[in-house]
């Protein structure tokens, strides 16, 4: 089975607080759903249309798995905390298998 990937490319922080708060909701509910933080801010450099701005980059064992995980209660509530603290292009996407 391919792997499942969640990448998270931050176009603006405009709530540092919101943020930090969706982030101490949001680990456990990652690691809860089998995640494995890959990448999490660090130097970015980009190219074309990107901006360098935080980049996250979760692994999840299957692609139905990273996506029961966003659609879980736990990260459903990290969600509403973080609200309008940021912009940022979401997606979950299936590894090569």
């Amino acid at each position: 089975m391919a792997k499942g990937y969640w990448v998270s490319a931050y176009r603006t922080i405009s709530d540092p607080e919101k943020l930090a708060a969706y982030n101490e909701l949001a680990a456990p509910a990652v690691q809860a759903g089998g995640g494995r933080v890959l990448a999490r801010g660090g130097r970015v450099v980009a190219h074309d249309a990107g901006i360098a701005e935080r980049t996250v980059l979760i692994e999840f064992d299957t692609f139905e798995q990273a996506v029961a995980a966003h659609e879980s209660a736990a990260y459903q509530e990290a969600l509403a905390v973080l609200s309008d603290g940021v912009e940022r292009d979401f997606r979950i996407v299936e590894g090569v298998d």
